[in-house]
């Protein structure tokens, strides 16, 4: 997260490059995941300057992170299963500076943790 603006319509400011690596359209519906502090919440996708990495909470939003923190964005589609061609997800993983690194179009499967690595 690079910016929380409070006094702000609302919505998720997205940098326009990570829009099309994503595939996350202007105005379309986003989960937001806060990994600090375990907060989740659903808005809207903005467009924020190409290039800028800016990924920014607005109004009441706001509220739910601070600068810094890491944050998870999903968005969702309903993809009926006869679709003749299976849909790919699209994983975009980000750098420091919120450029678009990895694409990923599945996630790996969960095996059992290992009892010295459980978080309670």
């Amino acid at each position: 997260m690079t910016h929380c603006e409070l006094h702000y319509e609302g919505s998720c400011a997205i940098d326009e490059d990570l829009l099309d690596a994503s595939d996350i359209r202007e105005n379309e519906q986003v989960h937001i995941w806060n990994i600090n502090n375990g907060e989740r919440f659903i808005t809207y996708a903005i467009r924020a300057v190409r290039g800028s990495g800016i990924v920014s909470l607005n109004g009441s939003a706001a509220r739910r992170a601070s600068v810094g923190d890491l944050v998870i964005i999903a968005a969702f589609g309903m993809v009926p299963d006869s679709q003749p061609v299976p849909h790919l997800p699209r994983l975009v993983f980000v750098d420091a500076h919120n450029r678009a690194g990895e694409l990923k179009h599945s996630v790996a499967v969960q095996g059992a943790a290992d009892e010295s690595t459980h978080t309670y």
